[in-house]
């Protein structure tokens, strides 16, 4: 998925709620090329949104997603997931 799907309205300006978490936090992360953010589960809902650099999301339900700049992919409660960067890449994880 990408940011500018999102806004299909001929609009000057756009939004459109991606969730409403109950208690929040906004954090950046970046992963180095090569690395990986090992498997582990969310407590909460989760939006994993891709700032720059390339990586390939995954998680126990199959799923794959590439991710590039405005890129974002959606962390479901209790699935195990797992986030491999395929080079230098900075993220803005929202829960």
């Amino acid at each position: 998925m990408n940011l500018k799907d999102l806004h299909t309205e001929n609009k000057p300006v756009q939004t459109h709620l991606l969730f409403e978490p109950k208690e929040s936090s906004v954090l950046s992360m970046q992963i180095e090329n090569g690395q990986i953010l090992k498997e582990h589960v969310s407590k909460t809902p989760a939006l994993l949104v891709c700032v720059s650099g390339k990586a390939v999301f995954s998680n126990e339900i199959g799923q794959i997603i590439n991710l590039s700049s405005g890129s974002y992919v959606k962390i479901e409660v209790n699935v195990k997931h797992e986030v491999k960067a395929i080079e230098e890449s900075n993220f803005l994880l929202i829960k």
